[in-house]
């Protein structure tokens, strides 16, 4: 079978097979999320800082009458936005387990494979859901012990399941593109760090926008981590609301990530040339 580099794409498209293209997908998952059952002490770690944020800065900061986050207690108003943090930091620096797959050789075998490239983009960007997924749980284990009132009805924890993976989906595509053109795991950290603390803070995540001067709100609102909190505050916890709306959450996650994924789609083999 001919490369999919080396096919049409109206050829492709014509032998596309969606039960095929799900069950590549998953399976480049399930060999990235392999690797949490042979070092789980990595959830242990990732738990401690969302924990600091929580227990320590959230209840500093709620002492402050100067937040205004309408009628949320400050920690409440936090949580979404330290879930969000997380799955951000875990998916930033996806990129360099893909640099670490090329020096193995593990990558080099799934190029070759006949699974399309848009396949094993979206198998990475699963395994990192899957790794926000834990933490979800744990921040709602967290918040069940300092009494943060968060929601568990069916439907909003289906929604703050959907936003984790589409908000891990989008850092993790992003970082591998960015893997794809520096191509080294030494840049692949310094970069993953120049833009972690930049998203985080011109964010939503830990003040409203309503509190940021005028050209921090206009970063915010093209930062795609803003739309993934305002989601999780309205479904994640009792009396949250939606700044932008939930389809506009929805919609403009879902349009980052189809980007994201057509242009890492497009540039994967290039890590290896």
């Amino acid at each position: 079978m001919p490369p999919e580099s080396a096919v049409s794409p109206a050829a492709w498209a014509r032998r596309f097979n969606p039960v095929d293209f799900i069950r590549q997908t998953f399976a480049v998952a399930e060999a990235d999320v392999r690797k949490l059952r042979h070092d789980p002490t990595e959830l242990v770690t990732r738990a401690v800082q969302p924990t600091l944020w929580l227990v320590v800065f959230a209840q500093v900061m709620g002492r402050l009458r100067g937040v205004p986050t309408g009628n949320l207690s400050y920690r409440d108003f936090m949580a979404p936005g330290i879930l969000a943090q997380s799955v951000l930091f875990i998916a930033i620096f996806y990129g360099i387990s893909v640099i670490w797959e090329r020096d193995m050789g593990i990558l080099q075998k799934f190029l070759v494979s006949p699974a399309p490239r848009v396949a094993l983009v979206l198998g990475k960007a699963l395994s990192a859901g899957v790794r926000g997924l834990t933490q979800a749980v744990f921040i709602y284990a967290i918040a069940l012990l300092i009494g943060i009132k968060a929601q568990f009805g069916l439907l909003p924890i289906l929604g703050v399941l959907v936003s984790t993976l589409l908000g891990a989906g989008i850092f993790s595509t992003f970082s591998l593109i960015v893997a794809c053109l520096v191509k080294t795991r030494e840049r692949m950290m310094g970069i993953g760090q120049l833009l972690s603390m930049p998203l985080f803070f011109a964010s939503n995540a830990i003040y409203p926008l309503a509190l940021m001067p005028s050209w921090l709100q206009v970063i915010a609102k093209v930062n795609p981590l803003s739309y993934q909190v305002d989601l999780l505050r309205a479904l994640m916890v009792q009396g949250g609301q939606s700044t932008f709306g939930l389809g506009v959450d929805f919609a403009v996650q879902l349009g980052i990530l189809a980007v994201l994924v057509a242009v890492a789609a497009r540039l994967y083999a290039r890590i290896v040339t």
